[in-house]
């Protein structure tokens, strides 16, 4: 009698494994989700660690991960979603190690969080039975995000100008990552602060001219800004200097014999009212000077500057002239 409950106790359960065998997709999967249904212990979800949060664009960022040593072999995505977007992008694709690790080193142009994915793991919770609570509870979804944050890129050609006041200069440049829509300012420091000589937007591939008026003498460095977004933080370029320079009455001496202010200079200027050492650009026809003040002068009427021989030299000027000078 014992034996024959015996085997019908084992004909049960062989009819219990045939009916499990054929309600899952494959042996194993349902062996895992099972497992997983019933409160086993199960694999860790997928994890990263970014090295930096804060990049400049363009610079590598290499992402570290862990996943369960059983899923070794298995290939994982790092995927980013750009602040802004809505959709993932595939970034690039390492494969787990036999000690659950593996690492990305990819090259960075937006902001947004990056994660990692498998997406062996992610088609088998697709298609688990929902009764086995695999889509819910299942370790191979997606790694929690981690955001970094990603700079813009001005690439603006530097120039050294010298114009007449009240010309219109242009400043030329791009922002990347190249987009339209994107404001940029063209800056100048004054003894106040931060000034906008400009603005403009960017076109279609980040392309941009700034213009404004020079409207005073003397030297200002010019910078252009752009203040960031949801893409991109924000960033800025020197674009170089630009000289204002008038109109002022010039003549010419030899300063063979001695300076006012003690010294010779090689491109030397005499002013009555200029400190000595003060540089002054000087513009003549298509030619121009930087000379220092070394000596006092001129003191005929109507005269603001007597420019030494090297200087009347460069310009191409020997006689009394209109220049243009920056004070």
């Amino acid at each position: 009698m014992g034996t024959k409950l015996n085997r019908r106790a084992l004909r049960v359960r062989h009819v219990a494994i045939g009916v499990l065998a054929l309600t899952a997709p494959g042996t194993a999967v349902a062996l895992r989700l099972a497992a997983q249904a019933l409160g086993a212990t199960s694999a860790p979800a997928l994890r990263i660690e970014v090295a930096r949060h804060t990049l400049r664009y363009g610079h590598y960022e290499s992402v570290h991960g862990t996943a369960s040593s059983s899923e070794a072999g298995q290939r994982v995505e790092l995927q980013l979603d750009p602040s802004g977007a809505s959709a993932w992008e595939q970034l690039g694709h390492s494969t787990i190690g036999p000690a659950g690790r593996f690492s990305f080193r990819v090259r960075l142009r937006r902001s947004g969080g990056l994660r990692a994915i498998s997406p062996r793991l992610q088609a088998e919770a697709g298609s688990a039975p929902a009764s086995l609570g695999y889509a819910s509870r299942s370790p191979a979804g997606p790694s929690a995000p981690q955001h970094v944050f990603v700079g813009a890129e001005l690439r603006v050609p530097r120039r050294s100008l010298a114009l007449k006041a009240g010309r219109r200069v242009a400043i030329r440049g791009s922002l990347l990552p190249g987009q339209a829509g994107r404001r940029v300012r063209l800056i100048t420091r004054t003894r106040s602060g931060w000034r906008t000589l400009a603005r403009t937007w960017t076109s279609r591939r980040g392309g941009f001219e700034l213009r404004y008026a020079v409207q005073a003498t003397g030297t200002r460095w010019l910078r252009v800004s752009f203040a960031g977004d949801r893409a991109n933080r924000g960033t800025w370029a020197l674009a170089g200097k630009v000289t204002g320079l008038v109109a002022r009455v010039a003549s010419w001496y030899d300063d063979a014999g001695s300076t006012a202010c003690g010294f010779h200079a090689h491109f030397g200027v005499a002013s009555r009212t200029l400190p000595c050492g003060t540089r002054v650009t000087f513009k003549y026809g298509c030619r121009s000077v930087v000379a220092t003040v070394d000596d006092r002068g001129p003191y005929v009427w109507g005269r603001d500057y007597d420019l030494n021989q090297n200087v009347a030299g460069a310009l191409g000027m020997y006689a009394v002239a209109t220049v243009l000078a920056s004070r």
